[in-house]
């Protein structure tokens, strides 16, 4: 873990989520297992004098994001025990679906930027295989988010993904993660603060997934077309704050926490089913 993770990697999980290191072993486990990190951190070794040090670095560094990203999620989960091999088989099946059918459920949006990254993968010398899997990094950080709602509601899971991604795009959601994310870092609160602003879109994005499949009947597409086009104030002010943020130079916390508390009050706001 430290080799791959780095020597402050178990402090600061333990510090973000008030877990012991005992806990973070085992989620990051867990992780490195989902992500099937070993065989890409091997196959990316392997490529030492084949493609620059500098791509390498980026690519550990997508691999690194991810499973740190995942193993914050275990930890979250309610309760005390994390069991390695049942949280691997709960989601490991999910999550594998997921990765095989990404194609048809990515955004016209994501697809486009899916393909550019591949297409950047292979410019600089990763096999095609390796290539499409770190493209599809970055739209996997949800995954946990995505298997653990078909899990409880009972739906499919490339549905719930096909209605995740494109309520993202489609309510600025994706946008708005992609913000926090870029929100400055001067010490550990903000660090804390920032975190906990991403744990709290992906809690509220999941909750609205679950909601728009819950609404009515069809494909996820025409699911998620009549939610967006009921006649609901809230959603038309979500949509009106959102549009309007987009508009400004640069994100800060106070903002960014104004849109996550509008984004928690549509989840909370029960729609009727048709």
């Amino acid at each position: 873990m430290v080799n791959r993770m780095g020597a402050t990697f178990s402090l600061r999980m333990q510090e973000d989520t008030g877990e012991s290191a005992a806990q973070v072993a085992k989620a990051y486990s867990i992780a490195r297992v989902l992500v099937d990190a070993r065989d890409l951190w091997n196959g990316i070794d392997e490529l030492d004098h084949v493609v620059p040090e500098s791509v390498q670095l980026d690519a550990l560094a997508l691999i690194w994001t991810q499973v740190r990203g995942m193993t914050r999620w275990l930890l979250n989960l309610p309760g005390k025990t994390l069991d390695i091999a049942a949280l691997v088989e709960r989601y490991g099946a999910g999550i594998a679906a997921l990765r095989s059918g990404l194609d048809k459920v990515l955004s016209e949006q994501d697809r486009r930027d899916y393909a550019d990254a591949r297409a950047r993968w292979l410019d600089e010398g990763f096999p095609q295989v390796m290539a499409e899997q770190l493209a599809a990094m970055p739209f996997l950080a949800c995954a946990l988010d995505i298997v653990q709602v078909a899990l409880e509601h009972g739906f499919d899971v490339l549905d719930v993904a096909s209605t995740y991604f494109g309520l993202g795009q489609s309510l600025n959601l994706a946008w708005l993660a992609q913000r926090l994310d870029e929100l400055p870092v001067e010490g550990r609160w903000h660090a804390l603060a920032r975190g906990s602003l991403r744990d709290e879109l992906q809690t509220q994005q999941s909750a609205l997934v679950a909601q728009v499949l819950h609404h009515s009947a069809g494909s996820p597409s025409e699911r998620l077309a009549a939610w967006l086009g009921r006649d609901d104030t809230g959603l038309r002010f979500t949509l009106a704050m959102l549009n309007e943020m987009r508009n400004q130079r640069e994100m800060d916390y106070p903002t960014a926490s104004v849109a996550l508390r509008r984004v928690a009050q549509l989840a909370a706001h029960p729609t009727s089913q048709s």
